[in-house]
């Protein structure tokens, strides 16, 4: 039996064990549609959606969608940013037992193609201003049917939805809600281990994997997760419970937080893009948000915004969350100072957003990305053979296995075996755990530096240089050196109106770690290169440095 040692140090109220119900995903829409119909499942753009509209909406698209052809066990892409049609469509298909396969409306034409081959998707609902990168997406590869929407449709200022003939196949998201009025839930047997989603993982080069997760695997991140807020949303009625959605809905996190908002009442406040100032503004208008999931970057731009006194977000927001992505330290503290309750967690695409969490009310360990949920195992192993298990304190690339893993990846047999070994989910993160099972993420096992003979993980670099007062941001990354291998440098964002030299940046370091891990280069960016999600890119800069030396 695998020793689950931290348990000790769980919140009170969180069990070791969980029974979870074997449902399908939109099984979770009925407790607030019949708990709290009136109450507002959606807020966008200034308008509402109530629990009972919102159930109806999600069925008249069902039966929608299974006139038009779709069937269980169809792939039916959702192309959309944070919007309702994004949830509706959603849990339509899944109502089908159709397949999600969650699309990021930013992917050029050749990812999109490769996915769209990939996955054999057959219906793909969108924004009415892709319109002509997918119609000559469909010249070259047919998909049977794409709806088409626009961004305004429910919005309190709202633009009606697309009309007029769109050609055969082509479907307005609109029309096909106000031509379909029944409200009988769709007669289609949908099992708990019917695969629910393929979420596609992260990366700007290279053939795309898509993770298969199962209704199973959702609805168990949802109950995983559920008892760690316990501690504080007990005290907020569920009439008042919102959750400010930011992190993009086609983003594994994002999809957790929309699965657990339903499941916890919660109202859904959808921003469909991220402007530090237009957020600011929403926080202070909306007034009370129970829970701000988000990721460093957006952070690091809200504390650093000149108006992040007159949000005062110790007092308007009751829990933030940060996750995909490690976030820095002297960050915590800073929003920590401000009042702000944050806490961190751990996930990935391939086990349904979730896997490590802090305790909101216990024992807690900055810099620590947490304890093993519920049911979730946790093993450190070598990073070289990948199989023999590290001494506590030491790193180890982390494996994870537990009831929201991945099934495997769509149509990858490969990548599968490589990467799920006996239920082991190799996550490719190096990790240390120490004597109480806290987990501290040192690197991603790709990005580790080895210069002259030595290990150096760019997390630990960046780390050290956050801490300058000058610095707003900052990524470390591995370059190609002649005498040592590869060497440390650092991109850089000083703050707003500071001037900081790089002899500045390297005699800061010299103080504060090894020589060999001292960056030897440093460049000045008026930003970083970042994901959709607000990940930044550490890949693309060192790309662009293997390029610009001459290799590969």
């Amino acid at each position: 039996m695998f020793e689950r040692f931290w348990h000790r140090y769980y919140d009170y109220n969180v069990p070791a064990t969980i029974r979870y119900p074997q449902i399908a995903v939109p099984e979770l829409l009925q407790i607030p549609a019949n708990a709290l119909p009136d109450k507002a499942a959606i807020y966008y753009e200034g308008a509402e959606i109530s629990f009972r509209d919102f159930r109806a909406l999600v069925i008249r698209m069902a039966n929608a969608l299974a006139a038009i052809g779709v069937q269980k066990g169809d792939r039916v892409g959702v192309h959309l940013p944070n919007c309702p049609q994004y949830l509706i469509a959603y849990y339509a298909a899944l109502s089908l037992g159709a397949i999600v396969v969650n699309l990021n409306p930013a992917y050029p034409k050749e990812e999109l193609s490769m996915i769209v081959e990939n996955t054999g998707l057959s219906t793909l609902v969108t924004l009415n201003e892709t319109q002509p990168l997918i119609r000559e997406l469909c010249r070259e590869i047919p998909i049977a049917r794409v709806i088409l929407t626009n961004r305004m449709e429910y919005a309190k200022e709202k633009i009606p939805g697309v009309t007029g003939d769109l050609g055969a196949g082509w479907y307005s998201f609109a029309v096909l809600l106000e031509n379909c009025t029944d409200l009988r839930r769709p007669r289609v047997s949908v099992e708990a281990e019917d695969p629910a989603v393929i979420q596609f993982t992260g990366g700007t080069t290279g053939i795309p994997k898509g993770a298969v997760l199962t209704h199973a695997n959702l609805v168990a991140a949802v109950f995983q997760t559920s008892p760690r807020m316990f501690p504080i949303m007990q005290f907020i009625p569920p009439e008042r419970r919102s959750s400010m959605i930011i992190i993009p809905l086609y983003h594994v996190y994002g999809n957790l937080i929309a699965n657990w908002s339903l499941f916890n009442c919660v109202t859904q406040i959808l921003v469909p893009r991220f402007q530090a100032n237009e957020v600011i503004d929403l926080i202070i208008k909306i007034g009370e948000i129970t829970y701000f999931p988000a990721v460093p970057t957006m952070l690091t731009a809200l504390v650093n915004h000149p108006r992040i006194k007159e949000a005062d977000l110790g007092r308007r927001i009751h829990i933030v969350n940060s996750g995909a992505a490690p976030c820095p330290v002297e960050l915590i503290e800073r929003l920590r100072d401000m009042g702000v309750f944050i806490t961190e967690a751990w996930g990935m695409s391939e086990s349904a957003g979730l896997g490590v969490v802090n305790p909101i009310l216990g024992k807690k360990k900055t810099g620590s990305i947490g304890l093993p949920a519920p049911d979730n195992d946790i093993r450190l192993v070598d990073i070289v053979d990948g199989v023999t298990d590290v001494p506590r304190g030491q790193p180890g690339e982390m494996l994870l296995k537990g009831p929201s893993v991945m099934k495997g990846y769509w149509n990858n047999p490969e990548e599968t075996a490589g990467q799920l070994v006996d239920g082991w989910l190799h996550t490719g993160d190096i990790a240390v755990q120490d004597e109480d099972g806290f987990l501290f993420i040192v690197d991603r096992k790709k990005d580790m530096i080895i210069a002259g003979g030595f290990n150096i993980y760019p997390r630990e670099v960046d780390e050290v240089i956050y801490r300058h007062p000058k610095i707003k941001d900052v990524v470390t990354v591995g370059v190609p050196d002649a005498y040592r291998g590869e060497t440390v440098k650092a991109f850089v964002v000083a703050k707003d109106g500071e001037i900081v030299t790089a002899e500045e940046i390297i005699s800061f370091c010299k103080e504060k770690m090894a020589p060999y891990k001292v960056p030897k280069e440093i460049e000045f960016r008026t930003s970083l290169p970042q994901s959709a999600a607000g990940k930044i890119l550490r890949k693309v800069l060192r790309d662009e440095e293997i390029q610009k030396k001459g290799q590969t």
